[in-house]
């Protein structure tokens, strides 16, 4: 969970990191990783899964549509199937954090 002492680094900020290490402009690095996103999300869409070696596996999983209970009044509702993401992070990804 994050706190108020853990910094949030958004798309931009790994754009400008990358484009200082590959010596391009920052316009251009987060054009690339825009289109990064947008190429995921296509994808995802598809039912594709994304391997990302080091990091992980994205996929879209089905949930199946199921009774369950308002907490406030204790009535039974129907909540419909709907789709998830889910992410499972890369062996490499876990030990590096791990540590």
């Amino acid at each position: 969970m994050a706190t108020a002492s853990q910094p949030t680094v958004t798309l931009k900020h790994i754009s400008a990191d990358l484009a200082e290490k590959h010596k391009q402009p920052k316009k251009q690095m987060n054009q690339i990783v825009e289109d990064l996103v947008a190429h995921i999300v296509k994808n995802l869409k598809k039912g594709n899964r994304i391997r990302m070696a080091g990091l992980g596996i994205l996929q879209v999983r089905k949930r199946a549509a199921r009774m369950g209970r308002n907490p406030a009044t204790g009535e039974t509702i129907s909540i419909p199937a709907k789709k998830k993401i889910a992410f499972r992070a890369a062996k490499e990804l876990k030990e590096a954090v791990g540590k």
